[in-house]
Order: structure tokens, then C-alpha cells, then sequence
């Protein structure tokens, strides 16, 4: 089945040749070449993407800021994966990246493989249950509705990541263990980060905003210093 990728990047002659070094790995690369006509494609032709490869700078806006819209957009557009792209290797822009929502992040110049290798392992999520037969998991005022890949607080829809949702549902089906950075990404298949650096962290953080009522106090997911994190299994308040 071939998925269907949309890259907002300026630089044409690199969306032409990833598309042609996608095409017999079974996806088929639509490119923008500008922020405006990128987030216009999304939202006229949302559904088909499997996946959007974003440049961070761009002639007209800023990759993060384009990011920032995108998972402002309803659903399912705003948990569609992003993988950024981008010439600059601040490791503070990498961050900054994953903390406003991205999946993952690739500085240039890259191998087409490694790209290949690192869409491959963002799309590599379970498949959807069944809606009669979804599974809630229910903690408190929390529920994460594993059929529909939704998060709510109170009822309120949380907006996550694909990766993050999957990050969550690892924990809360582990409530009351304590896990490590390596056996969290090991628990989320197909996450393509180095357990060394700060991209889960991140990450939680980006989970605890969404879902703490005070993330500075998290009272779901706590932090086991020098072991990992813990999902909460009572949570009434």
C-alpha cells in the first residue's frame, strides 16, 4: 500500500530526489514548496498524509511556527507525525522542535536512508482497535481511549503527538512501574531515538503540559531520579 508523505520545502531539487528515492519503498511525496501552501494542502487534502517532512526555515515562515499551526489544527490533521528537517545543528533547535511537537527531527545533510529509515520508524504505530471493542484506560479525571487514539482531561480533549500518545499509553499500561528512558523506547516500537539524549524527556514534558493540572508538580507521570518515570495508578485528584 503506498503512503502518502507532504514535504514543505523550498529546496526543490531535494524534494525530487527524495521522491524519487521514496517512490519504490511504496511512498509517494507530494511537495510545497512554502509554509502558505504547505498548511493549505493539509487542510484540503489532510486525510491522505501519512506523515509531513518540514523544513525549519523557510521563505515564509518559520518550520516551528508552521509546527506550532499544525497541531493547533483539528483532528485527525494535528496528530499527523512531523519529522523536521533543517541545515542547522543547534541541539536547542532540535529541542525546541520536539517540545512544540514534533515526532522527530533529521539535521541536513542526511543519507536519503536514514530519512527512509526514520519515516519508516514514526509510522510504525499499532493498528487502530476496532471502535465496538476500543479499550479506555481510566485513571481519575484521565482517559485515554485507546481505539480512538484520544487523551481526554475532564472530558476536554488533549491534543498529543502520535508518538507521544503511544509514549503514554507505554506508561499507563505499566501504572505503578517504574521505567527507564531505554525500556520506554523499546516499549513505543519504532522510536528512532538515542535513549542518551533528551528527546523522551522532552517528550514527557510535552505530556505533562497536556495532561498535569500543574506540570511543574506533575502528580501523573513522576519522575524517579536516576531511574526513569512513573505512571500514577491512583490519580483523584
Amino acid at each position: 500500500m503506498v503512503q502518502h508523505v507532504l514535504m514543505i520545502e523550498d529546496d526543490e531539487r531535494l524534494a525530487g530526489m527524495l521522491a524519487a528515492y521514496l517512490a519504490p519503498h511504496g511512498f509517494a511525496l507530494r511537495h510545497a514548496a512554502s509554509a502558505r501552501e504547505g498548511l493549505a494542502l493539509l487542510q484540503q487534502e489532510g486525510a491522505p498524509f501519512a506523515l509531513v517532512l518540514l523544513d525549519l526555515m523557510l521563505p515564509d515562515a518559520d518550520g516551528l511556527d508552521v509546527c506550532r499551526q499544525l497541531r493547533a489544527l483539528a483532528a485527525p490533521l494535528r496528530s499527523i507525525p512531523v519529522v523536521m528537517l533543517t541545515a542547522k545543528g543547534d541541539p536547542f533547535d532540535r529541542v525546541l522542535g520536539l517540545e512544540i511537537g514534533a515526532d522527530d527531527y533529521l539535521p541536513k545533510p542526511f543519507e536519503p536512508r536514514e530519512l527512509l529509515a526514520r519515516v519508516r520508524a514514526v509510522l510504525r504505530r499499532p493498528p487502530l482497535a476496532d471502535d465496538a471493542g476500543a479499550e479506555v484506560l481510566r485513571f481519575g479525571r484521565l482517559d485515554i481511549d485507546l481505539g480512538a487514539r484520544a487523551v481526554r482531561l475532564d472530558g476536554q480533549a488533549r491534543a498529543l503527538t502520535a508518538y507521544q500518545f503511544d509514549l503514554l499509553v507505554a506508561l499507563a499500561e505499566r501504572a505503578g512501574r517504574v521505567l527507564s528512558r531505554e525500556q520506554l523506547i523499546d516499549a513505543v516500537k519504532g522510536a528512532a531515538f538515542d535513549p542518551f539524549d533528551r528527546s523522551v524527556d522532552v517528550h514527557i514534558g510535552r505530556l505533562r503540559a497536556a495532561i498535569e493540572d500543574d506540570p511543574r508538580q506533575p502528580r501523573r507521570i513522576i519522575t524517579v531520579r536516576g531511574a526513569g518515570y512513573v505512571f500514577a495508578k491512583v490519580q483523584d485528584a
